[in-house]
């Protein structure tokens, strides 16, 4: 669903990094397939699609039950050097996403990164594209023991910032991370990028918008009418 106004006034903002702020999921997947053709396996595109928002281990088991845990892991290891040369570039961000954090700096609302990405390449990622010194907290699968869709990561966000749950507003682009955050008994917007929410997905009830934008634009009709 998509409702005119939110529920409450966020205390604070959390948000995943592949997909949501950086353009990084059309980029992991451009080297996961040039890394199988090169090693001539030519899986389709709807593998690739199905790891979006998954951790490192659903996609090493997906990969393992297509091509085997051998090839698996040469293609990794392959499309790990392609994907390191797009990090060191910086990943391009998503559109809305410096406007969304100037927004933010504005009204003083603390702000944290909940990825499923582990650690080191998560600081990596965020300080290549510019944008690790503008959160409050970085919280990485590293630093949980359980992945998206278990709320772990996002709990963890919450504490980080000093915030109850039910006081934070998540942006996310994956089914799987809309159900981290519902889990966590946090309110999140899913703003998809390469999944269009299905049927399934759309029955969980959450606020679905086209862009970072939207959203901005949404958490500020909030924040007005809390000072009307």
């Amino acid at each position: 669903m998509s409702p005119a106004h939110l529920p409450f006034v966020p205390e604070a903002v959390i948000f995943d990094m592949d997909g949501l702020m950086l353009d990084s999921e059309r980029a992991i997947i451009g080297c996961l397939a040039e890394a199988a053709r090169e090693l001539g396996h030519d899986l389709p595109e709807v593998l690739w699609l199905s790891m979006v928002g998954h951790s490192e281990a659903v996609c090493r088991h997906l990969l393992d039950e297509a091509i085997g845990e051998a090839q698996r892991e040469r293609v990794l290891q392959r499309s790990h050097v392609l994907y390191e040369a797009v990090v060191a570039a910086g990943v391009p961000h998503r559109p809305g996403i410096i406007e969304m954090l100037d927004f933010l700096d504005i009204h003083r609302i603390p702000r944290a990164v909940a990825t499923s990405t582990r650690r080191p390449l998560a600081l990596r990622k965020l300080d290549a594209a510019g944008l690790l010194l503008r959160f409050d907290a970085i919280c990485t699968s590293s630093d949980v023991e359980h992945p998206k869709p278990a709320p772990d990561v996002y709990l963890l966000a919450a504490r980080s910032l000093g915030i109850e749950p039910v006081r934070c507003l998540v942006l996310e682009d994956s089914p799987t991370g809309v159900r981290a955050a519902l889990a966590a008994g946090m309110h999140p917007i899913q703003i998809p990028d390469l999944l269009e929410p299905d049927d399934t997905v759309r029955a969980l009830g959450h606020t679905i918008l086209q862009s970072l934008d939207d959203a901005r634009m949404l958490l500020e009709q909030s924040l007005l009418g809390e000072l009307l």
